[in-house]
């Protein structure tokens, strides 16, 4: 597809909803993008992101087929997902999707057909592996820091949603729960550094068949029905040898667990949350004592959100910028459609094996983004 606005890849926004202020404000920061137009099921959300930013206000069917837009960028909720994007990638446009590439590995893998069968790009989030701290782990285990990596840890557990979200009923339904809500950044992570998974095994329970809601709202005080697990132990075994228990869990008041910790032949490394692009990675090499790096130093790294009191790094566009970059040099997006799909497939097999007690295997698959180098990621700044 040609993009007439320069080198820009011109993006239609579908979904104005909160993350849609994120990736607004972020794009500003990249040559090879140029958001022109939104919409949204609210006309009054696309029009006041349209007139904050300048976008062209649409219906969601006009934006679709609009010829002045080379790509979808779909925010709406997991379940428009796959309808929005295989409409988009019918018209012919790149699509670029917030997590998960949809709510099925059936659906999912239909999307990167339906792409390939075009000649079209799809990418999805999480782009946050590709933040500083992602680059700098990958990099060190590149380089034979930690030796072949053997075995690991992946931790990610709260106390739920229903604490601050004014209706999280649908997050303790079939398709939420921790796993498919929170597990696409820990698994997109761990694939960016130690590539795919071949098999996994799981168990899984809930600490409650309800839910109290205290955040302020005005369902606070009354109770939500639990339909999915809340606490899912999983063991993954990767293709290259690994072994990483991932734990995931909406029932824990505190723990000390790090989220992320490789050992390897050769040494340990540490990583900071895989929900934000950037913190601590810690390298102990042969027992030594951890040495800490704080990537904010690094691109895509300083501590920028939320804007008027920053406690994060937030770069999300960043994966979308690649995915331009990787359309005029003809190479595959870092945050591609394959890999979202690997991801999807894997947590779709953590949860089944959790039901049945049973090992499921996982597609074989070459998805394992290439390196993103320092030299990458300053190229794609303005």
């Amino acid at each position: 597809m040609s993009m007439t606005n320069g080198d820009r890849l011109r993006i239609g926004l579908v979904g104005c909803g909160n993350i849609s202020l994120a990736y607004l404000l972020n794009a500003e920061m990249f040559d090879g993008v140029s958001v022109t137009a939104c919409a949204d099921l609210s006309q009054a959300a696309a029009r006041a992101r349209g007139d904050a930013f300048g976008l062209k206000v649409m219906g969601t069917d006009e934006i679709l087929v609009s010829p002045d837009v080379d790509l979808i960028l779909n925010l709406t909720v997991p379940a428009a997902h796959y309808d929005i994007s295989r409409r988009a990638l019918e018209a012919g446009k790149h699509v670029f999707t917030e997590k998960p590439l949809s709510t099925n590995t059936t659906d999912g893998r239909a999307l990167v057909e339906l792409a390939r069968a075009k000649g079209l790009s799809i990418g999805s989030a999480p782009d946050t592996f590709l933040g500083a701290a992602g680059r700098h782990a990958r990099r060190l285990i590149e380089d034979g820091a930690i030796g072949r990596p053997v075995t690991g840890t992946a931790f990610m557990m709260g106390r739920g949603m229903e604490h601050w979200h004014p209706d999280p009923g649908f997050y303790y339904q079939p398709g939420g729960g921790p796993v498919m809500d929170m597990g696409p950044y820990y698994l997109s992570m761990l694939v960016n550094l130690i590539g795919p998974v071949r098999r996994v095994q799981a168990l899984a329970t809930s600490a409650h068949a309800e839910r109290e809601l205290s955040a302020e709202g005005p369902l606070k005080g009354t109770t939500i029905p639990v339909g999915t697990p809340t606490s899912v132990s999983s063991l993954l075994d990767f293709a290259g040898g690994a072994q990483v228990t991932f734990v995931t869990s909406w029932d824990v008041y505190r723990h000390t667990n790090r989220q992320i910790e490789l050992h390897g032949t050769e040494g340990s490394i540490g990583l900071p949350d895989p929900d934000n692009f950037s913190g601590i990675v810690s390298l102990s090499e042969r027992g030594a004592p951890w040495a800490d790096l704080d990537t904010a130093g690094l691109p895509f790294g300083a501590l920028n959100w939320p804007r008027e009191a920053p406690d994060r790094g937030n770069y999300r566009m960043l994966g979308l910028a690649d995915m331009a970059t990787a359309l005029i040099e003809g190479r595959p997006a870092r945050a591609s459609g394959d890999l979202a799909l690997h991801v999807l497939e894997i947590m779709e097999s953590i949860l089944k094996a959790a039901e049945t007690g049973q090992p499921v295997e996982v597609s074989a698959t070459e998805c394992q983004p290439a390196i993103f180098s320092e030299d990458d990621a300053k190229r794609l700044l303005s």
